[in-house]
């Protein structure tokens, strides 16, 4: 008897390793799996709103606020994997030095237009250039991409000349030159974790799955997406 489908509402940071990571599980079992990835503001306000599925991944933060919320079941949460944000620009275009944190402040500075999403990574943002003191110098070139739209293809449009995202999103972008990580001093690092969801049936099955997502095996998998294991 083939079993229930298990399914998943993510953010878009870890669209394309869950994907990876269902593909690979599937090899080994007959268990059938769907994955739904649109921007974390918006997955969350599903969730929040009643909205049924198996497992929700999003930023550790969030999965918290919806085991308080009771939309996840309190003591499912399972950290998958940590996310760094990395500095795009254009292919082809000048490659500013981003070595140091002063580095990305000038480069910040001078760009024409900045880019970051409405997830963890552009919240840290806007604190990060208020903490610079440049956050009203800068406010009109900032174009902050909606939920669910990647910065990285905006940078690829030249819509924005300096985009920061996670690095597991910019990875897969056509059209643009990742420069690297931002700095230690100033990296962002997102945990993003997975819960059960209290509309859940299939707790069972869910653990199966998020135990093979945190596995030795997948390790690999997440590191070719630009991702470290939690």
């Amino acid at each position: 008897m083939a079993s229930d489908n298990i399914s998943i509402i993510s953010s878009m940071a870890t669209r394309q390793v869950l994907a990876e990571l269902i593909a690979q599980f599937q090899q080994t079992t007959p268990q059938p799996v769907s994955l739904e990835s649109v921007g974390g503001v918006d997955a969350a306000r599903r969730v929040q709103g009643g909205e049924a599925f198996d497992v929700v991944i999003l930023a550790a933060n969030a999965i918290e606020q919806l085991i308080q919320a009771g939309r996840i079941v309190p003591g499912s949460r399972v950290d998958l994997v940590h996310s760094g944000v990395s500095i795009a620009v254009q292919a082809g275009a000048a490659r500013p030095a981003i070595a140091s944190e002063e580095a990305v402040r000038q480069a910040v500075l001078a760009a024409h237009t900045l880019g970051y999403s409405t997830g963890p990574s552009g919240v840290h943002l806007a604190k990060l250039f208020e903490r610079w003191g440049i956050a009203g110098a800068i406010q009109s070139r900032i174009v902050q991409a909606p939920p669910g739209v990647p910065v990285g293809s905006l940078v690829a449009k030249g819509e924005v000349e300096l985009g920061f995202q996670q690095l597991s999103e910019l990875i897969h972008q056509d059209g643009i030159d990742v420069l690297g990580p931002l700095p230690p001093a100033i990296q962002i690092t997102t945990t993003f974790s997975a819960g059960l969801s209290t509309t859940s049936t299939q707790a069972r099955a869910v653990s199966a799955l998020l135990d093979f997502m945190v596995s030795p095996a997948a390790a690999p998998i997440l590191r070719r997406n630009g991702l470290e294991p939690a």
